[in-house]
Formats: structure tokens, sequence, C-alpha cells
């Protein structure tokens, strides 16, 4: 078979597919995804109420419904359209693509509240807290911290006391 009869055969097959071909993360990370973007990746719920499902389309059962505009969560797997998400409880489950936002948030999920700082030490002065389930917006983290923000406050926490930053898939 020719290049061009391989490239249309191929092209037949993903039409075929109707864009219920899932991609997802490999160990080298070559593999193209529908998005173009890679997987693993973070986002965040945009919408107070978003349809969690059990598979890629409408039909699909719908498992529960997350109620937490600015959730972070992990893309795991996509089709054209569909996402299927890592929550921060462990969650596995398909949203429409429209239902996420590109922007990057985190959230503390251990117990008691969270020292934000002003700098990225240990020993740097305290310029707010972040309490337990709450969400903050990341800018970027750099050797084992992060910088933050959240209500009017800005500033660094460590990697390690935030959901949202680890890029190896957090569900399995």
């Amino acid at each position: 078979m020719g290049r061009k009869a391989a490239a249309r055969t191929v092209q037949v097959l993903l039409a075929l597919g109707a864009g219920l071909m899932l991609a997802a993360a490999d160990d080298k990370g070559d593999r193209p995804t529908p998005s173009g973007l890679p997987v693993p990746r973070y986002v965040s719920l945009k919408f107070d109420e978003v349809n969690a499902r059990a598979g890629p389309g409408d039909d699909y059962k719908a498992l529960w419904v997350y109620h937490a505009k600015g959730l972070p969560v992990q893309v795991v797997a996509e089709t054209s359209d569909w996402r299927r998400i890592c929550d921060p409880e462990g969650g596995l489950a398909w949203v429409h693509k429209r239902t996420t936002d590109g922007r990057r948030m985190v959230i503390r999920m251990q117990d008691g509240d969270m020292p934000i700082r002003r700098k990225p030490r240990d020993e740097a002065k305290v310029t707010a807290y972040l309490r337990s389930r709450a969400l903050a917006g990341l800018d970027r983290c750099d050797k084992g911290w992060c910088k933050i923000r959240a209500g009017g406050a800005a500033g660094w926490a460590k990697e390690v006391d935030l959901w949202g930053v680890v890029e190896t898939p957090q569900c399995r």
C-alpha cells in the first residue's frame, strides 16, 4: 500500500471512530491527542454544576454531579469532545470538554491551615493561610514551591501541600 493509500485508510478509520478514539498518556509522551495537548494535564471545572459520566457521551450513565467551580482535575484520557478526569478524591469520570477551563487551580486536601509565604522559603514571612479544601489559582511552581493566589492574597506554598501540581497520573 502506498503512502497516500495508507493515509486515506487512516482518515477513513478515524472518521468511522467518530471521535471515540481515546488518547491516553504513554511513557514517551509522543502519542498525539485529539486536542493536541499533553495527557495527563490539569484543567479546572468551568461551572458550578458539571455532570460526571461513566463514558464519553451524553448517553452514558451520570455518576455524580460536581458542585465546585474551579475544582482542579487531571485529564487522563480524551476524545475529541470528552475528557476523562481524575478528581482530588481519586474519582474517575468523563466530562464534556466545554465544562473545563485551562486555568490552573490547586486545592489543599490535608486538614489544617497551610501558610502562604512571601518568598519560597520556610523562614519567609507568612502573608495568609489557605484552609483545608480551599481552592487557589496557580501561577507557577519552582524547586518544590508554588506561587498561588486566593482571596486577594498571593504568595508561595510548598508543592507537596497542594493537589493539582504533580504531573504524573493521579488516578489509575
